[in-house]
Order: C-alpha cells, then sequence, then structure tokens
C-alpha cells in the first residue's frame, strides 16, 4: 500500500520537536491490514484512522493533504496550524477515496525520497518516487518539526529507509 505521493528532504535544525500534529489517515478497507505498514501506528497519540466506505462521507476540517499535485511541503507549512491527512489504499483509488472527504485540504507533495520497500504489483507499474505509507508519514512529520520514532519503531526496512535518506531526522 502506498500514499500517492513524491517525498522530503529536511535539515535536523528545522526539525526540533513541538507538540504532535493531529493526524487523519483515510484507508481503504480492502487493503490488507497484515501488509499495511500504516497498521503498528494505530491507536499512537494525535492518529486517528478511519476506514473509508462507498456510502459514507467524512467530515475532515481544514488539513494538510499529501497528494503528488500539491506544493512542496516545508517546515513552515507547520505555521498554518493545520492537521495532517494520508489517504492510505493503491494509488488507482485515491480519486475515489478522495471524493467521499468534505473540508478544505491544502494539499503538499513531499520532496523525492528513496522508499526502502520492495515494492511489487503484478496489476499495475508503481510509480518511481512512491513510498510505502509509513515512510512517507514519517517524512511529513519530520518536516513539519514532529520527529517521532515510534512511528517507524515496528517498520521491518526502517534502518535503509534512514540510510537511503540521510537528511531525514532518526527519531
Amino acid at each position: 500500500m502506498f500514499v500517492r505521493l513524491a517525498a522530503v528532504t529536511s535539515s535536523k535544525s528545522e526539525t526540533a520537536r513541538t507538540a504532535e500534529l493531529d493526524v487523519l489517515i483515510l484507508r481503504d478497507p480492502r487493503e490488507s491490514l497484515k501488509k499495511c505498514s500504516l497498521t503498528p501506528v494505530r491507536g499512537l497519540p494525535g492518529i486517528e484512522v478511519r476506514e473509508w466506505r462507498i456510502d459514507r462521507r467524512f467530515e475532515v476540517g481544514r488539513r494538510l493533504l499529501l497528494h503528488p499535485d500539491g506544493a512542496e511541503l516545508v517546515p513552515g507549512d507547520r505555521e498554518l496550524g493545520l492537521g495532517l491527512m494520508l489517504i492510505d489504499c493503491a494509488w488507482r483509488r485515491v480519486p475515489q477515496l478522495l471524493g467521499a472527504v468534505d473540508g478544505e485540504l491544502v494539499t503538499r507533495r513531499l520532496p523525492p525520497l528513496a522508499t526502502a520497500y520492495p515494492r511489487v504489483s503484478k496489476v499495475f507499474q508503481d510509480p518511481g518516487a512512491g513510498l510505502a505509507s509509513i515512510e512517507a508519514l514519517y517524512a511529513a512529520c519530520a518536516i513539519l518539526g514532529d520527529v517521532r520514532g515510534e512511528l517507524l519503531a515496528a517498520y521491518r526496512w526502517r534502518d535503509a529507509f534512514l540510510d537511503a535518506n540521510p537528511d531525514l531526522p532518526r527519531g
């Protein structure tokens, strides 16, 4: 499962820990929880996971939405005072899930990062700059000054991801 985005760099001085971000993840229940990189973060403070349903609308308020068509996410975006939103689903389903969202979404993309997740799709070709959902969440939080080591604690490819992206702080 991948969040539909590009990726990020940030200096350690820009990522001093502040109050935790309010994170909302809208996830497609068709995706396997067993394989989902975000499963271990369920229940962490400040992170809410909502299951998408075709017959339901989701009021999300004003949020930064990680999306490849947005402006690049920068530390100054934290000053907007918005929560963060990720869509966790197969790339081809992002428009359908976003179609169920009500609220003001400010789109932001991550600067280029390398994924460590061994992607293999039998259905379609994965985009070259795509990240595993947990990688995107960690990178976005780090850029916004909320470096949470617990996000990657259970991620099998944690060290490979951080080694491949040395500008990201290790939480």
